[in-house]
């Protein structure tokens, strides 16, 4: 389903703000908590407390992100993989979250090149998921209110030299605060259109429809990153990065 603009700039500010107070005693407090036990290698202890934090509706890109680390610390490569993709959702531009995706990676039976695509549209792409959305809903904050800062000032000053520099410097604050937001909404419209899950069965029969006496296509293992495509009575169709497509139970993933 495609979100109309406002429906956009409402979930991105559903999302930003327990995002930005993230500071609330408890969920700190828990964070921390769940920090100490990673140090002492309490892993299990850990990813409890983090789950608590979530659980209370304080989703955040750096808890997901040492949920990943825990769940790879234990050997669960799969568990790793889609917190560290919902941690990427959250801030696909943090160089720790890609590096140790690529890593976690590495670690899977599956090694699927994706296919080639325009140039143009890879572009876009890495453009738009440069930046978290916690940081542009931030910049777009910051650079309106400045905006509007500087059109006081154009109404208030004495000099014409003045009035002249804030008038420029509204348009030119303003719009980048417009930006931010548009690139905000194309984030969030990119992952609404692009659902994805990951494969937690150690390998999985890929079917030609969505029964089980429907022919194997091919095979995918644990790990495995897929693009759900439709869901039908149980089933799921999946695409993997490389075009191939097929039927899957849908038991046997965890949607990022």
């Amino acid at each position: 389903m495609k979100y109309s603009m406002h429906k956009r700039l409402f979930y991105l500010l559903v999302i930003v703000f327990p995002l930005l107070s993230f500071g609330n005693d408890d969920a700190a407090v828990l964070f921390k908590k769940a920090n100490d036990l990673y140090a002492k290698s309490q892993y299990k202890d850990a990813l409890i407390t983090y789950q608590q934090i979530i659980d209370d509706n304080h989703q955040s890109a750096a808890v997901f992100f040492n949920m990943g680390n825990a769940e790879y610390k234990i050997g669960d490569i799969p568990s790793a993989l889609l917190y560290y993709e919902k941690a990427h959702k959250l801030s696909p531009g943090d160089e720790d979250i890609n590096f140790n995706l690529k890593y976690a990676n590495l670690k899977t039976t599956d090694k699927i090149d994706a296919a080639p695509g325009f140039f143009l549209s890879r572009w876009w792409q890495v453009f738009i998921l440069s930046f978290s959305a916690k940081v542009l809903s931030v910049w777009s904050i910051v650079f309106v209110l400045l905006g509007s800062v500087f059109i006081i000032l154009y109404f208030f000053a004495g000099s014409v030299g003045i009035k002249k520099g804030a008038f420029y410097g509204s348009l030119a604050l303003i719009f980048l605060g417009v930006l931010s937001i548009f690139i905000a909404s194309r984030q969030l419209s990119y992952f609404d259109d692009h659902k994805q899950a990951i494969v937690f069965s150690n390998f999985v029969n890929v079917k030609s429809g969505p029964i089980d006496k429907s022919g194997t296509l091919f095979v995918i293992h644990e790990g495995t990153k897929v693009n759900i495509m439709d869901t039908n009575n149980g089933w799921m169709k999946v695409g993997l990065a490389n075009g191939s497509e097929g039927w899957i139970k849908t038991t046997d993933v965890k949607q990022i």
